[in-house]
């Protein structure tokens, strides 16, 4: 499986890892983040539509910094919590997305290592996962990084701890925020609802056939 973009061209052949995003990437859980900020946003009396335009794939202090300049850290820190709290039970509609467990199945058949870099935290992305039927081998969240995507951090440590070159790993996102943080860490890119990436997916089913069709000596 290959596919031309901005002239590069991405051989899953070349790919030693994968690193996922988690929500709305490995996990259908936008119905429920949708509704923790627009909850959120009502307490904070701000427009859910400004919150809803620009939190996807952020860690959530980024997001209140942006949408609440004037708040201090302390006062960022407790905005974040809350709106962290309002998802922690929010799991009723949780689940893999299409594709999600075969892609693994896949993975796992290879002997191809992979890793979660999320911008939730351990709480809440185990929390996900498990709903999801998830177990990630490595787990990278908020808490382990210094600075959240769209910074590399995150994914430059997951590629540390399979002990891969991010050259050598395939990020897997569904946020520009995070094919920002994926290029900017070195790592190949695949793109689903229709952004921009060396690979561009409709749903995980196509990459676990590419990966099954690749040619490949593992």
């Amino acid at each position: 499986m290959t596919e031309r973009t901005g002239g590069m061209i991405v051989e899953l052949a070349d790919v030693d890892a994968v690193l996922f995003d988690m929500d709305g990437t490995l996990v259908d859980s936008d119905a429920a983040v949708e509704r923790a900020w627009e909850r959120w946003a009502s307490e904070y009396a701000v427009e859910p539509a400004a919150a809803l335009a620009i939190a996807h794939g952020r860690p959530a202090d980024q997001t209140i910094r942006r949408l609440l300049p004037s708040l201090d850290d302390a006062a960022v820190a407790v905005a974040a919590a809350r709106q962290l709290a309002l998802q922690y039970d929010d799991l009723s509609d949780v689940t893999a997305t299409p594709g999600a467990l075969e892609l693994l199945s896949t993975l796992a058949r290879l002997g191809l290592p992979w890793a979660v870099v999320t911008s939730a935290d351990v709480r809440l992305a185990e929390a996900r996962l498990g709903a999801a039927g998830i177990t990630a081998p490595v787990l990278v969240t908020v808490e382990d990084v210094r600075a959240g995507k769209p910074a590399p951090e995150g994914y430059l440590r997951a590629a540390a701890l399979l002990d891969v070159p991010p050259a050598r790993c395939l990020v897997v996102e569904d946020a520009e925020v995070g094919l920002q943080a994926g290029r900017a860490a070195g790592a190949m890119t695949a793109a689903l609802k229709g952004l921009d990436g060396d690979l561009r997916l409709v749903d995980l089913t196509q990459l676990a056939y590419g990966f099954t069709s690749a040619p490949t000596a593992r």
